[in-house]
């Protein structure tokens, strides 16, 4: 089956043959050319420019039949000379250079034919007949024209609507399309608030003035009287979102004319009752205006009403501007309702993803983080970059970023819970390479296709070192307290989710003020580049970072994040960016105390005196108290089950922190001991006097640890 074209664009002319007026839908289009003569030739002068003349083509005699193609009106015409010249190929019904345009009474002047007056490019019917003058019988010579201009006007005011990708934009777009092309004044009112999809409303129809447009000189040529409308409509910007109301009573005129959906006039009894509920009682249409009153509805509900206002020195508003008005209302509640919905959808996927990426860092020992997360667009603000950080046990604290395939709700779904697991699984104080491996089991689980890429670090501010292992990702990238910037080696490794592949761990180290940075592919991969060559020109940038504030300070992290970021070109965004960056301050060893006691009766007493030796030393004699009461009970509860030796550790930071560690995996819990119980009141002490407090599963054992305030 062949499909024909339906538009009428592009059609070449029929070479010499019989002529036939244009159908009556092209007839209406064409606007009639004033300047041709009464026999039906055009006026000499040049020739129009890539046009030739063609030879006068005689006219079918009467009651000749025309060939395929032509009407069948052409056998009924009148016979015709055939010696009448045939008008040019560029007069033809064109709209172009050499033709005359009278001036146009309202809308604006097009700038090229529209695809209506391609339409009616045919040949025009003959002189003489009932067609005689351009237009159809029983058509004013106008008609055409105004008919051409009005489908030119809704073609480009619709098309300005649909630029909007909110409601304001939408409004602004209408108000802007046809002020003063089809109206001198217009106000647009919504609903409030505006509902999505199938949201009931909770009560009556509120409709709110969201903007208006007028006009400069109708507020001059009119007498601005109080209660006018010509004054209601404001000409400062600050006044175009006045926050007017209006509450549609159920059954009133108003609900009458929304519920009717089509525009009418303000002369009909209808709108002459529902315009003083619309615009109060006090503001009236200012003597002379014409006004259109067209309900907005969406896809399910009226969402709104527009008034359109012409002045008095204008034509008045036609039927046909009816057709105009209706078609401009349904444009713009169509598109409000989807930028709503649009709207909604990605408050959602904007939630969505920040519920999944942690809200605030957390305040780890011996080290300052700093994170910066952003999308690939702003229409487009989902996508699988996550990154955390996870305090373990020992002061020690995780660093993960990742990068899951794509940028959609799937890919935020499933970053989601592959950061969750990492979450898990680091408080269980795994190895780097054990977490992986368990990624990798959780995301074949997922699904066969749900791949990622990630690289999990461990520092340890009191060794002063880190342990590394990849997935897949980009290599960290380590800036030193010179100014020196290196990309770390770590092995590669295989993106989770590939399965059967082992992980490796490194050991590095981490000096104290050195900066380890963290980040996802989007930073350095583009279209423009390639992964390598992204790493290295970030690995510059932050050397010359680092030589700005000079060898003995670290750029401030927020600065140098700002800087790494303005690496990226107009047509570098091609994916979401995530960047991780931990300053190394580390712990002194004069800031630790480490013990080893035996797990007998006289452990507590022992790491009694210890403490109270570190403290002396440290010239914290004032938290002596609490502190030897806390170790105390700590260390009494860890020597009743240990085995092996029980560790006890103090690292003094801008708090205390006491840690008690022992084999014994059960972790302990708070409860209230009763009146006749011997025992159970040791946490109890904990939680009263620490400043914070937690217990921690190991992997051989757990550890008790609490902070107190610094004096």
């Amino acid at each position: 089956m062949t499909e024909h074209p339906t538009s009428h664009e592009g059609r070449q002319q029929r070479t010499a043959g019989p002529t036939a007026p244009a159908e009556r839908r092209g007839a209406r289009l064409r606007t009639p050319d004033p300047a041709e003569g009464a026999d039906g030739q055009e006026p000499a002068g040049p020739p129009e420019r890539g046009r030739t003349e063609k030879a006068p083509v005689p006219r079918p005699a009467k009651g000749r039949r025309r060939r395929k193609g032509g009407s069948r009106r052409a056998a009924a015409l009148p016979a015709q000379d055939s010696t009448t010249p045939a008008k040019r190929s560029g007069g033809r019904g064109r709209s172009g250079k050499g033709t005359s345009d009278a001036p146009v009474e309202h809308g604006p002047a097009p700038a090229q034919a529209g695809p209506g007056a391609a339409r009616g490019s045919r040949e025009e019917p003959p002189r003489g007949g009932p067609g005689d003058g351009g237009h159809l019988p029983g058509q004013l010579p106008g008609t055409a024209r105004r008919d051409g201009d009005r489908l030119r006007f809704v073609g480009a005011a619709t098309r300005r609507i649909a630029r909007g990708i909110d409601p304001d934009e939408i409004v602004m777009g209408l108000c802007r399309a046809t002020v003063p092309t089809f109206s001198d004044a217009i106000l647009v009112y919504l609903s409030d608030p505006l509902l999505v999809g199938d949201e009931r409303p909770a009560g009556p129809l509120v409709l709110r003035l969201r903007r208006t447009d007028r006009l400069r000189h109708l507020g001059e040529a009119e007498e601005e009287r109080e209660g006018s409308l010509a004054a209601q409509i404001p000409l400062s910007p600050e006044a175009l979102l006045s926050p007017e109301l209006c509450e549609v009573r159920p059954g009133g005129a108003l609900a009458e004319v929304l519920r009717g959906v089509r525009p009418v006039f303000s002369d009909t009894p209808a709108a002459r009752a529902a315009l003083p509920e619309l615009l109060g009682e006090g503001p009236t249409v200012p003597g002379g205006m014409r006004t259109i009153l067209a309900p907005l509805r969406g896809r399910r509900r009226v969402i709104g009403a527009a008034v359109f206002l012409r002045s008095p020195d204008r034509p008045a508003f036609d039927p046909d501007d009816l057709l105009v008005a209706a078609q401009l209302a349904t444009h713009s509640a169509l598109g409000i309702d989807k930028a709503v919905l649009y709207g909604r959808e990605a408050y959602i996927a904007d939630e969505l993803q920040r519920t999944m990426l942690p809200e605030t860092l957390p305040k780890a020992t011996g080290v300052r983080l700093a994170s910066r997360y952003l999308p690939a667009a702003e229409s487009a603000r989902v996508g699988g970059d996550w990154y955390d950080a996870i305090p373990l046990p020992g002061s020690r604290v995780a660093l993960v970023v990742g990068d899951v395939m794509g940028h959609s709700m799937t890919s935020a779904a499933i970053m989601g819970q592959l950061r969750t697991t990492a979450q898990t699984l680091a408080g269980l104080d795994l190895p780097p390479q054990e977490v992986l491996h368990h990624l990798d089991e959780q995301a074949q689980r997922l699904g066969s296709d749900r791949m990622a890429t990630c690289v999990y670090a461990v520092y340890d501010p009191v060794s002063h070192r880190i342990t590394v292992a990849n997935a897949g990702h980009p290599p960290p990238v380590l800036l030193h307290l010179g100014g020196r910037a290196e990309v770390l080696r770590v092995p590669p490794g295989a993106p989770i989710g590939v399965g059967g592949v082992d992980f490796e761990a490194v050991e590095l180290d981490a000096p104290a003020g050195a900066t380890l940075l963290l980040y996802t592919d989007g930073l350095v991969e583009s279209r423009l580049r390639d992964v390598w060559t992204g790493i290295e020109q970030l690995r510059e940038r932050l050397a010359a970072t680092a030589r700005l504030t000079g060898p003995d300070h670290p750029p401030p992290l927020e600065a140098l994040y700002d800087d790494v970021l303005d690496m990226l070109g107009p047509g570098d965004r091609d994916d979401d960016i995530a960047l991780l960056a931990a300053r190394f301050d580390g712990i002194a060893p004069s800031d630790v105390a480490y013990w080893f006691l035996e797990p007998d009766p006289a452990a507590p007493g022992r790491a009694r005196r210890l403490a109270r030796a570190a403290l002396a030393r440290w010239e914290l004699e004032e938290l002596t108290d609490s502190v030897e009461l806390l170790v105390s009970e700590v260390v009494t509860n860890a020597v009743r089950y240990a085995t092996r030796p029980v560790t006890l550790r103090l690292l003094r930071t801008d708090v205390l922190r006491v840690e008690v560690g022992d084999d014994v995996p059960q972790l302990p819990r708070l409860r209230q001991a009763r009146a006749t119980d011997e025992g159970g009141r040791g946490l109890y002490l904990v939680n009263k006097v620490a400043r914070r407090w937690d217990a921690t599963r190991l992997s051989n054992g757990k550890i008790v640890w609490f902070e107190l305030s610094m004096p």
